[in-house]
């Protein structure tokens, strides 16, 4: 689990079809074979730590749902390791499980902020809400407002100085990850249109 808040930008060394080697420094203390890293928001697995860099190994699921397969050599990455129980949650809930991507529509500035506008797949903006949170590569944002099929997120500049999408342009593609607690909402708004079942009480932790 994370936070949404970058702790530095790594940068690509290797990129192979299913791994990646990645040059990193603040996120490797402490860090060893199995832990987790943020990368760009997806939630990935540590295989080797060494000279300054670590690798990760990238499942076809992944590479479907996320834009890890688009990097280069030399491509800036948002990183960020697992949260630990007892630190300050600086963002919000996010898992590090990409739902899809999204695409920059537009950027444009509002003094010293950057406001940017992002496409979204249909299926993900039920979940999409006025002054929610979601996390666009690993970064956790508030929704400024929202249409049928994108929204808007404002940058401040820490975000902008601290994370890769100071560079973004229209046409970028990004990652998106929505609040989980309100797609457990949905989901529990559905079931309880079929009734209280004995399913629904288990899945729920209530049987």
């Amino acid at each position: 689990m994370f936070t949404g808040i970058v702790e530095e930008i790594g940068g690509i060394r290797e990129a192979n079809p299913d791994r990646l080697l990645i040059e990193a420094k603040k996120v490797l203390e402490g860090t060893g074979v199995g832990d987790s890293i943020a990368v760009n928001g997806v939630c990935l697995t540590v295989t080797s730590v060494a000279n300054s860099a670590f690798s990760v190994n990238i499942m076809p699921e992944t590479l479907r749902r996320s834009n890890l397969g688009r990097l280069c050599y030399g491509d800036g990455v948002n990183l960020e390791r697992a949260l630990e129980f007892g630190g300050r949650l600086g963002g919000h809930l996010v898992l590090g499980h990409v739902d899809d991507l999204g695409r920059v529509m537009l950027v444009t500035h509002e003094e010293c902020a950057r406001i940017v506008r992002i496409s979204a797949p249909e299926r993900l903006m039920p979940y999409i809400a006025e002054k929610g949170f979601i996390a666009v590569d690993g970064v956790s944002l508030t929704v400024v407002d929202f249409n049928e099929n994108s929204f808007t997120v404002s940058l401040v500049a820490h975000t902008l100085e601290h994370s890769t999408l100071g560079g973004k342009r229209s046409g970028d593609m990004v990652n998106l990850e929505v609040d989980i607690i309100a797609k457990y909402v949905e989901r529990f708004k559905e079931r309880r249109s079929e009734g209280l079942t004995l399913n629904l009480l288990h899945e729920y932790g209530f049987a």
